[in-house]
């Protein structure tokens, strides 16, 4: 009996930490919102892998990357010089 109790304390001892490591991460990517979440996604050795074995992927990742890059497009001859957003008037010169 003394042996069981001797071997769950080691047990215990070991796991524990693997445990709260576990949470912690968990913990740390469920308070992340969705933009920073996946943000860094597609480089070093996973988007290389991602590349050869999952080109559709990597090309969606791509192609999501250049439109978030993309500038805002120039206003309209007819619109007028202000926008009227989030309660305040911006006056575009």
């Amino acid at each position: 009996m003394e042996d069981v109790i001797g071997w769950t304390i080691v047990v215990v001892w070991v796991a524990a930490p693997a445990v709260v490591v576990a949470m912690a991460f968990h913990w740390i990517l469920s308070t992340k919102p969705i933009e920073q979440k996946y943000e860094n996604t597609g480089g070093g050795f996973a988007g290389g892998m991602d590349a050869v074995f999952s080109p559709t992927a990597y090309e969606a990742g791509m192609e999501r990357d250049r439109q978030t890059q993309r500038t805002a497009p120039a206003p309209a001859p007819g619109d007028p010089p202000w926008t009227i957003g989030e309660g305040r008037i911006r006056i575009d010169v």
